[in-house]
């Protein structure tokens, strides 16, 4: 057999040789390295910082477990019938979009009260004007008076009796200086206002 073949097969394997071998061992890089900078510090919130990132307060229907009513600081009302998992806006056509409360009347869960006006004192606060009431679950609203109280920090509707109704206002209302209570008249569309000193006593 001639030489060139037994040679030529040789060369061949030879010159295939590097595609065959074990690639090259990467450079490890110490420990140290590899660890993020960030490891040790704890996930935690941080904002949103903006204004309308903050909650003001929620309402849970008694009734209902899973329909929660929301106030937002700069954000008007929202509302979800399924826990959470969907909202819908509920104030975007009314006047103020700052919000302090929302309570459900523990006696008739249509009927959502909001105290407008966040209860909160810093540089980016917003004023509200005045009480609103909705009397079919957030769909339509009713601004009820004491628009100069600013802001609204609570609205407790008596279990008792739900023509009786206090709001606890940070500002000047139509009444006076304090906190504003409601004694309603014969009917419901009609609140008058009088206003409950500092001390009761």
């Amino acid at each position: 057999m001639p030489r060139t073949r037994v040679l030529a097969p040789l060369a061949l394997l030879l010159a295939a040789g590097p595609i065959f071998s074990a690639a090259p061992k990467a450079k490890e890089e110490p420990a140290a390295a590899k660890e993020s900078p960030l490891a040790g510090l704890p996930l935690r919130n941080l904002g949103p910082a903006v204004t309308s990132g903050r909650v003001g307060d929620i309402a849970v229907d008694p009734n209902k477990a899973d329909t929660w009513y929301v106030g937002v600081a700069s954000g008007g009302v929202w509302k979800t019938v399924n826990g959470g998992t969907t909202w819908t806006p509920l104030f975007d056509k009314e006047s103020s979009f700052s919000i302090g409360c929302v309570t459900v009347d523990p006696r008739d869960s249509n009927t959502v009260w909001v105290g407008s006006g966040e209860n909160n004192s810093q540089r980016s606060v917003a004023y509200g004007d005045g009480v609103y009431r909705s009397l079919d679950g957030g769909k339509h609203w009713e601004n009820l008076g004491l628009k100069a109280s600013e802001h609204i920090a609570k609205i407790l509707v008596d279990p008792r009796d739900s023509k009786v109704v206090f709001v606890a206002a940070q500002g000047w209302t139509a009444a006076g200086p304090g906190r504003p209570c409601s004694r309603w008249t014969s009917t419901r569309a009609s609140p008058t206002w009088c206003w409950t000193p500092d001390d009761p006593t």
